[in-house]
């Protein structure tokens, strides 16, 4: 209650809730290009050769403006409330989702506790930033934790991880991890619901479907820079050191290293019947080695911050560890004009002694998860071969 409390207080506090560019009420930009996009389909218009609105660029697959038709229906000026609160039920039930692959069961008190639980997360940036924007993270990591929270034999699953990934492409890397996992069945739904999107696309959509998959697809200009502060992936890593875009194969070199380790460390996880951990290891992974990852793209921090939770239920100590974690990517802002507010540590001014390495937050967060994972197996796995001491008399 009381974390609720002090997240929702900071969340309206920290910024003005009604300033430009920044507040929390009046954000819902990308909500509105996204149905912008769904719009233009509807009326012939070319979806990648031209602006939305605000000037902004169109990124998503042409499918993805197939899932977004029905936003059309909601007048312009109600877009950015009805999309906020859509998102804010999506949160809930994500964290809801997240106890029930733990194995909790469900019951009025859990669902308050879930509740709470989702309050508490929305002062985490990558929350408060996919909430602001009216981005659709949130939809995405709900669609693959429905896949994981399924039994391995179901026919529906891989259907969510499938359209996700037809959506936005960085969900079909869970396509990999049900391959390492061995989980064909899966994986082939899935592979088959994300050509199927792009088949579906491509008969309603012929002219948008060949311009992005043969231009748009290879056009990494239309997101920003690599050196971009809130390009929170390996490679933006890399860049921020570099200061220029690092070459191909380094980046290939690290971040495939990253996905081997973090595919293997979760399959290990999924096996010993730790399902959450492995799909939050496995979405943070995923947002790791893109070329580029928005602040927002992390909101696996959620499911990682309610395994956290459930850890302290039995042990206080981890306690300590989910609140660092929420301070770490928590959306402390920087006021640089009174007109303009960053959000997020990894905004934070350069002049900052610290700002080298708070410019690489969320990498160095998943690096640790990733390493305290497999720390983690590595000594259980030790701890079951050494044999019990025989504790018989006389031995």
């Amino acid at each position: 209650m009381t974390s609720a409390i002090v997240a929702v207080v900071l969340l309206f506090s920290t910024v003005d809730p009604w300033l430009d560019k920044a507040g929390f009420l009046v954000g819902g930009l990308d909500a509105h290009v996204y149905r912008d996009g769904a719009s233009r389909i509807l009326h012939h218009r070319p979806l990648y050769t031209e602006p939305t609105i605000r000037e902004l660029l169109y990124t998503y697959t042409p499918f993805s403006t197939l899932v977004f038709i029905p936003s059309v229906l909601v007048p312009w000026s109600y877009v950015t409330d009805v999309w906020l609160f859509a998102n804010l039920l999506v949160l809930f039930t994500c964290v809801r989702l997240s106890w029930r692959m733990l194995g909790y069961r469900a019951s009025t008190r859990l669902n308050v506790i879930s509740a709470l639980l989702a309050l508490s997360c929305v002062f985490l940036e990558p929350v408060r930033t996919t909430l602001y924007y009216g981005q659709i993270n949130l939809m995405l990591m709900l669609l693959v934790l429905w896949d994981f929270s399924r039994n391995d034999g179901d026919r529906l699953r891989g259907i969510g991880v499938g359209i996700a990934a037809g959506i936005k492409l960085v969900p079909g890397y869970f396509i990999i991890q049900f391959l390492v996992m061995r989980q064909w069945r899966s994986a082939t739904t899935a592979v088959l619901t994300f050509l199927g999107s792009i088949a579906v696309a491509w008969i309603l959509l012929p002219t948008d479907s060949n311009q992005y998959w043969f231009s748009t697809f290879t056009d990494s200009d239309r997101i920003a820079p690599d050196t971009h502060p809130a390009n929170q992936s390996l490679r933006g890593a890399i860049a921020h050191q570099m200061g220029h875009t690092p070459p191909t194969w380094l980046w290939l070199l690290i971040a495939g290293a990253a996905a081997v380790a973090g595919s293997l460390t979760a399959k290990v996880l999924y096996d010993r019947g730790e399902r959450l951990l492995a799909a939050t290891l496995t979405g943070l992974t995923a947002c790791a080695i893109s070329p580029f990852s928005w602040g927002h793209h992390w909101v696996w921090f959620v499911p990682l911050l309610v395994y956290l939770v459930h850890r302290a239920l039995t042990r206080p100590l981890w306690w300590l560890i989910a609140i660092a974690l929420s301070v770490g990517v928590a959306a402390w802002s920087y006021h640089w004009n009174e007109e303009w507010v960053s959000i997020g540590l990894f905004l934070y001014p350069p002049w900052w002694s610290i700002a080298p390495i708070l410019m690489n937050d969320y990498v160095i967060v998943y690096g640790i998860t990733l390493i305290a994972a497999a720390a983690t197996l590595l000594r259980h796995s030790v701890a079951r071969r050494v044999p019990e001491p025989d504790a018989r008399p006389g031995r």
